[in-house]
């Protein structure tokens, strides 16, 4: 399966969350009903994959953090804020570079309609 595919259902399955719960809740709740739903569909997740950061000699483990890896290919970070920024791009933006990853997903799951929350971000 390609990350495009990959994209696709998460997406799905995301709207399918956002649906059942609506907004207003943590970021903690939507990343695990979200894992779970995923799981549910037969694609590998994993959550909180701590990434090190290598700064000249010094190799900083956990580094960051990204929410959920999907098929160790598709990164999602989740948010449940008023508006999403700059920073929030900037993050995604990091995750992939520094995991050499292709596609990311930014879901707000603070909007009345999950399609205005979500931003594809290509490396």
């Amino acid at each position: 399966m390609n990350v495009e595919q990959i994209g696709k259902i998460v997406i799905g399955k995301a709207m399918m969350v956002h649906t059942a719960l609506g907004p207003g809740l943590l970021e903690s709740a939507y990343v695990e009903c979200l894992k779970y739903e995923l799981e549910e569909a037969g694609l590998r997740v994993k959550k909180e994959v701590s990434r090190p950061i290598e700064y000249k000699a010094v190799k900083l483990d956990h580094g960051y953090r990204i929410d959920l890896l999907v098929e160790n290919k598709l990164v999602i970070e989740v948010k449940s804020v008023e508006a999403l920024n700059e920073v929030h791009l900037a993050q995604v933006l990091t995750y992939l570079r520094l995991g050499e990853f292709k596609l990311g997903l930014l879901l707000n799951f603070n909007v009345s309609r999950l399609k205005h929350g979500i931003k594809r971000v290509i490396n």
